[in-house]
């Protein structure tokens, strides 16, 4: 079978196993014969283990429920292994077409392909993180132009809006900062390695926030209203995870987000423009007021 199979595979595994109340060996393999996957008792136990060996995904067999369980305590990340599986089933879909006719590529489009830039970095910047390698690099600031040298401690590496960044901390001022691959260039490994503060964990940062912006404000509870029409295509594509839906009717969908405001949540809200109004909190409303009266300034 291709890899793309073996990968859409391991999704299904995953997620009846997590969406499911401890399923059989034989309720997996029936719902994977419901997904088009015919396979033997002994391949499900070897993916199984494949999934928990390669991927430290912790897949565990209660012998009181006799059935199959992701034990989460011990299990690093798995919204993001999942997205990375279906990332890697996407580009070998792609792949087995372009393989199958060199014309694919006349009817597919991407993006704008900015985010390209420092892409190139990725494996080792990953790999230094593996390593607990300390990486230097030259950072160049888009408002003054000027270009630093920063030598960091990485931690994690974050996608978002098609463009990569690096978090690490930073030990000349006792930071933990974020920076794009795209203002990065000059990217060195050295020699020197650290020990990982246990205290630094950038995925908790991130948990709370929408985009690359953290910050010690505290969670608040943002609600907006939105025209029927843009409520669903949020509710197709969620602004955050915490995302729900309070009110819905024909006159506006009401949604609730409970994130720290920042940057990025202002600047979606306004790309929403006038299909989207804050309700709450008053911080986030005065703060759209100010943006928009400054923009109409421009007119």
């Amino acid at each position: 079978m291709s890899t793309q199979g073996t990968i859409k595979r391991y999704i299904l595994i995953i997620e009846k196993i997590n969406d499911s109340k401890y399923p059989s060996l034989g309720e997996l393999l029936e719902y994977l014969r419901d997904q088009g996957f015919e396979i033997s008792e002994r391949t499900l136990q070897r993916n199984i283990e494949a999934i928990r060996l390669e991927f430290n995904i912790d897949i565990k067999y209660d012998y009181n429920y006799k059935g199959y369980y992701i034990d989460q305590d011990s299990t690093d990340s798995l919204e993001s292994f999942l997205k990375f599986l279906e990332i890697a089933g996407t580009a070998e879909l792609i792949s087995d077409s372009i393989k199958e006719d060199r014309k694919t590529l006349l009817y597919l489009s991407f993006d704008t392909a900015a985010y390209l830039k420092g892409v190139e970095y990725l494996k080792i910047l990953l790999k230094a993180i593996k390593d607990s390698r300390v990486v230097s690099f030259n950072k160049v600031n888009y408002k003054s132009e000027k270009t630093s040298k920063y030598s960091i401690q990485p931690y994690l590496l974050k996608e978002y809006q098609n463009r990569w960044y690096v978090v690490g901390f930073v030990p000349e001022i006792k930071e933990v900062r974020t920076f794009g691959l795209d203002r990065i260039d000059n990217v060195v490994v050295l020699k020197e390695k650290f020990k990982k503060d246990k205290e630094i964990k950038p995925l908790e940062k991130f948990e709370n926030i929408i985009g690359v912006n953290f910050e010690d404000g505290r969670v608040e509870e943002v609600h907006l209203s939105l025209t029927p029409l843009q409520g669903k295509y949020l509710k197709s594509l969620p602004l955050h995870k915490s995302q729900q839906v309070i009110k819905e009717d024909e006159k506006e969908t009401v949604i609730s987000l409970k994130v720290v405001v920042n940057y990025e949540l202002m600047q979606r809200v306004l790309m929403l423009g006038e299909y989207c109004k804050v309700l709450k909190p008053k911080s986030l409303i005065d703060s759209i007021k100010k943006s928009l009266k400054e923009s109409l300034g421009n007119y």
